[in-house]
């Protein structure tokens, strides 16, 4: 039995597949299955009721909106969460508890790489996920090779400490970076993702959605990478300042020709570049010492804990 973890599953038209995922888990002893839904108009919420779901109308809209609207319903220590689209196997649930409950992380991410069957991932959601992957470890400096991923387990404690916003796809990519941002341990773990059964459609919209998790992974290095983020700014304006200038400078000195403009523009792109430049750099410091002040404080915390037992 499974009484101390809710499943959770958003869902948006899954009637292809809704009725065996639900089912695939209330086998296996899961007694708490939560779908919430996002206003299907294929019988999606009756087949999972049917199956043995508890069924809830999402509020608003949005893959984020759904999780998190579902997570305010979980009363259990563990919640389990996944795509309603059958890519992902009951049968891996365990893989991904096991760390929770040995203690070993309190976020744990499947990674869908491991066992990837052919023709799960078209080949540009596969480019993306990629690049989206690279980009999280170079800013947030945290080795995960599959942070989009929508099969994942985690303790309540650690989502009560995270602060979401992302209503859409974004969500993962949220989840990942707070995760960083507030010291939870996190890890990955092998999952097989399988292929879209006959009628199930995808959704994903790669180039928008996409678009979109990139956006979030760069605003989160505001708060957890500041010299990643204020520093490619004042990169980015310091090089273009340096460009204008020499630029000026040429055609003053080979044409005669002054560009009393330009200069002022070149200049006031590398004062803001140098000015973001130092920023970045004071901010990390402070990120640095929260960080190394929230440790202290925490391990006051678990002695007192640990006393009071």
């Amino acid at each position: 039995m499974h009484d101390d973890v809710t499943v959770l599953i958003p869902t948006l038209d899954e009637a292809a597949t809704i009725e065996a995922v639900v089912s695939g888990f209330v086998e296996r002893g899961f007694e708490h299955v939560l779908v919430v839904d996002g206003g299907s108009s294929d019988g999606t919420q009756e087949l999972a009721a049917e199956a043995g779901a508890r069924v809830i109308e999402q509020t608003g809209s949005g893959k984020g909106h759904a999780m998190m609207q579902g997570f305010s319903e979980v009363d259990t220590e563990y919640v389990l969460v996944l795509d309603g689209d059958g890519t992902y196997l009951p049968e891996d649930a365990e893989t991904l508890l096991e760390p929770l409950r040995s203690g070993e992380a309190d976020h744990v991410v499947g990674n869908r790489f491991a066992d990837i069957r052919s023709g799960a991932m078209p080949r540009l959601n596969r480019v993306g996920n990629r690049l989206i992957n690279w980009a999280y470890r170079a800013i947030h400096r945290r080795e995960h090779h599959d942070i989009l991923s929508g099969y994942r387990a985690m303790t309540m404690d650690s989502l009560e400490r995270m602060n979401l916003t992302a209503e859409g796809f974004g969500i993962e990519t949220e989840m990942c970076v707070e995760c960083v941002r507030h010291g939870i341990e996190s890890m990955e773990v092998p999952i097989t993702y399988e292929t879209r059964p006959a009628g199930s459609e995808t959704n994903l919209h790669p180039i928008k959605d996409g678009g979109t998790i990139i956006v979030t992974l760069y605003r989160l290095a505001k708060t957890n990478n500041p010299l990643f983020y204020f520093g490619s700014l004042g990169t980015l304006a310091l090089a273009s300042g340096g460009a204008i200038a020499a630029y000026v400078g040429y055609e003053w000195f080979a044409r005669g020709i002054p560009h009393e403009v330009l200069a002022i523009v070149a200049a006031a792109g590398i004062l803001v570049g140098v000015q973001l430049l130092m920023f970045g750099v004071l901010s990390d410091m402070i990120v640095a010492l929260h960080r190394d002040q929230r440790r202290r404080i925490e391990r006051v915390e678990r002695m007192a804990r640990d006393d009071e037992d």
